[in-house]
């Protein structure tokens, strides 16, 4: 199914012509326009992938098969709106076309995942700006929700159009449209391999810019620079121990997106410009989107002419956090497609991060600029040999070859311009006055659709559905040089204060009487921990671990240390399922049921939904011990949309102990889950369940995956909190914490549903 029946027909006007802009009444409402790639399925069966043109202004969204600023007049032929239930989810990279690399974001709807729809960008960056830029129409239509009115302006999912039914055509532009905002490059870079990257569209002043959210525990100490490339040694690390972790870092000037895309590259003869170590790079598999298994061979004689030629084989699996930041984890691996090279030794290679961010620029300033860490594990004696003497045999070795990817990384994108050209995202002033809106048969305006808002969306008449299911795209061609002829279109490092939250008791009634909490009264099947030296257990640890939002965060965006959990960690239950459960809560079983658990003031309960094989659910029971606040956050919370919530419930993570590598995929930073993964939401009596679907982001399965293989040598923190947004808000308290302590799947008890 494609995208466009993700979004029911819609027509774009309001009553009076009008749109509300999101935010303050008289703000200016922005545009998103570029060039995609349309992808599914069509009536018979055939794939299609097609060159097309997507608007979201506001809450609405049209698709046009040519550009409507060189086709005045020209129709949508996919138009409709988002709406609250709307989710978007970045699949991956995917071959289109034979062997064009796409960047995917699949569309469906949370009450309706059979319903789902995909578009493709050439770049990570250009995928990134249209995840913003529908995230920016679901807060549009929480705004408009927010704001009251008449009951048909309420999405309601169960309006769904008859897709066999009349389909209203287009007839007019209405007023509205102020700032455009291009994405991307257009179909000429969509069609072929370009060597040109994008760069980043800057602060979105949406995301949190900061390092981390948790105390970090690593001392990084710069022990040589070469080449302008910092080298670093944690020296938190025993001289004792088999490995230590090293890194180089250096600033680069190109974005984010321009940094990743170069370094994820296999194409040969750029990588020949500044990889000395795997330069010959040949995918040899690919795995939901965000990991691929690549060979590469080496002639030592570039670092010593006394061995052999080597060959070796890892993964790479890589993904993009909520602040903007990419992560790629290089580990060796075994692949049976692919056995050793005749003439070659097969060598592991070390397993290896790459970490880049992009950094705030003057106002005054194009340049974009990123922070490029390359990070990675070595053994030790040969690494603190190299430490003491500018001749050691490390400098000759593969470990230091890796080290020096940075430095031939920075000088390549020195040297290439065109690497780094100009952003493909622009603001500009449109020359339009108008974007269309339907009308009906008899050729008047339909104001009561004009009211109803949808998550789905058909064509816009049957004719333009019959171009869109086809597999022959008429792309219009400039005869002269053969080429497409489609207009383009389109972090500060914040200091982080030693003060600590202070106690607040804002979010729980101060006129009632406080129920004293028993804890022998509750338990799980999860046993709490009794000692330092006990395993499989959970406690719940300080807030002093992590970093929130204070006071003035809005002005300075100054972080503190978290205080005491305004929650009370009553009971973990460890479940294995036979598929994910939503609402347990209401099972027997669970804690929320039981006579005590009916008597408190208020239970949260968090069902952690861990995809595998057994699948898993983890469930934290949190505690107030007097009603909530009514004018609070937490109230606003438990009362408030899903999009609301979506938009604020918001989990730290820390691996305090456990492999670095594991440490390095989970990340320090804060992310909001409802933006993230499938959050569900569910209110009854004196309780309130989130349920967090991980599994339904491919990415955090891929992490999940990755953290399952160690979990039982992992000690893991979380920290959940609600995000504060407004002065009032401020300063952010931490509603509850755990800590998880070396989990063994077996233990997890079956729970029959």
């Amino acid at each position: 199914m494609d995208p466009a029946t993700l979004i029911k027909d819609k027509s774009v006007g309001s009553e009076n012509g009008s749109e509300q802009s999101f935010g303050s009444g008289g703000s200016e409402e922005n545009s998103y326009f570029g060039c995609v790639f349309h992808l599914g399925v069509n009536s018979i069966g055939h794939e299609y992938c097609h060159a097309r043109y997507l608007l979201v202004r506001g809450k609405y969204v049209e698709m046009y098969k040519r550009d409507p600023h060189e086709n005045p007049g020209i129709k949508p032929i996919r138009k409709g709106v988002v709406g609250p239930t709307l989710m978007v989810e970045e699949v991956g990279r995917q071959k289109v076309r034979g062997d064009k690399d796409v960047y995917v974001l699949r569309f469906y709807n949370r009450l309706d995942e059979e319903k789902k729809g995909e578009i493709a960008c050439s770049t990570a960056g250009d995928a990134r700006k249209w995840m913003e830029a529908f995230d920016q129409a679901k807060q549009q239509a929480e705004y408009e929700l927010s704001e009251g009115g008449s009951s048909r302006n309420k999405l309601n999912t169960e309006n769904e159009i008859n897709l066999e039914g009349h389909r209203p055509r287009v007839r007019r532009y209405a007023h509205g449209l102020k700032k455009l905002i291009r994405i991307g490059q257009g179909p000429e870079a969509l069609l072929r391999q370009s060597s040109r990257l994008a760069a980043s569209a800057g602060p979105d002043g949406y995301f949190e810019r900061d390092v981390s959210d948790v105390i970090e525990v690593h001392q990084w100490k710069c022990v040589r620079t070469v080449n302008g490339v910092r080298i670093f040694e944690d020296v938190a690390v025993s001289q004792n121990e088999k490995s230590v972790l090293v890194k180089s870092a250096a600033v680069l000037d190109a974005s984010a997106d321009t940094a990743f895309e170069v370094i994820l590259s296999l194409d040969r003869h750029q990588r020949y410009e500044w990889d000395m170590l795997t330069g010959d790079l040949e995918l040899i598999d690919s795995f939901d989107g965000h990991i691929d298994v690549v060979h590469a061979t080496y002639d030592p004689k570039y670092l010593t002419r006394w061995h052999s030629k080597r060959d070796f084989v890892f993964s790479r699996q890589w993904f993009r956090g909520q602040d903007g930041t990419y992560t790629i984890l290089q580990v060796p691996a075994v692949n049976k497609k692919k056995p050793p090279k005749s003439g070659y030794r097969r060598t592991k290679i070390n397993p290896s991060t790459w970490e880049i961010r992009d950094l705030n620029t003057s106002m005054d300033s194009n340049v974009p600029k990123c922070l490029v860490t390359q990070m990675l594990e070595i053994p030790s004696a040969g690494w603190f040999k190299w430490k003491k003497s500018h001749f050691s045999k490390f400098e000759k070795s593969v470990p230091y070859a890796l080290l020096g990817q940075l430095a031939g990384l920075k000088e390549y994108i020195s040297a290439n311009p065109v690497v780094k050209y100009e952003s493909t995202t622009t603001v500009v002033n449109s020359k339009f006055a108008h974007v269309s809106i339907s009308h009906g048969e008899n050729g008047h305006e339909e104001e009561t659709q004009a009211h109803e808002e949808f998550y789905d969306a058909i064509a816009g008449d049957s004719s333009s559905s019959e171009e869109e299911e086809s597999d022959d795209d008429d792309e219009e061609v400039d005869h002269k040089d053969g080429t497409v002829k489609l207009r383009n279109v389109s972090w500060a490092i914040t200091s982080l204060t030693k003060k600590r939250a202070p106690a607040t008791n804002k979010e729980l009634d101060p006129n009632a009487t406080c129920t004293v909490i028993e804890p022998s009264q509750f338990n799980g099947s999860l046993h709490e921990e009794k000692d330092e030296k006990d395993t499989n257990c959970w406690t719940s640890p300080s807030g002093m671990g992590f970093m929130i939002r204070g006071k003035s965060y809005l002005k300075d965006n100054t972080k503190i240390m978290g205080g005491e959990p305004l929650l009370k960690l009553l009971a973990v239950d460890w479940f294995k399922v036979d598929k994910s459960v939503d609402r347990i809560a209401l099972h027997p079983k669970c804690l929320a049921q039981s006579e005590a658990g009916k008597k408190l003031p208020f239970i949260l309960v968090i069902n952690l939904q861990v995809p595998a094989k057994p699948n898993y659910s983890l469930v934290l029971y949190y505690a107030a011990d007097r009603p909530l606040n009514k004018h609070s956050l937490l109230a606003k919370f438990v009362d408030g949309s899903d999009m609301f919530r979506d938009a604020r419930f918001k989990l730290i993570p820390s691996i305090v102990e456990g492999y670095w590598m594991v440490k390095r995929a989970v990340g320090t930073k804060a992310c909001l889950l409802g933006k993230a993964v499938t959050c569900k939401y569910f209110k009854q009596d004196n309780f309130m369940e989130i349920d967090v679907d991980i599994g339904s982001s491919s990415v955090a399965r891929g992490v999940i995956g990755l953290v399952l293989g160690y979990v039982t040598s992992l000690v893991v923190d979380l920290a959940i909190l609600i995000e504060a947004k407004k002065e009032e808000e401020l300063p952010e308290y931490i509603l509850g914490t755990v800590r998880l302590n070396r989990i063994k799947p077996e233990s997890a008890v079956h729970l029959d549903v």
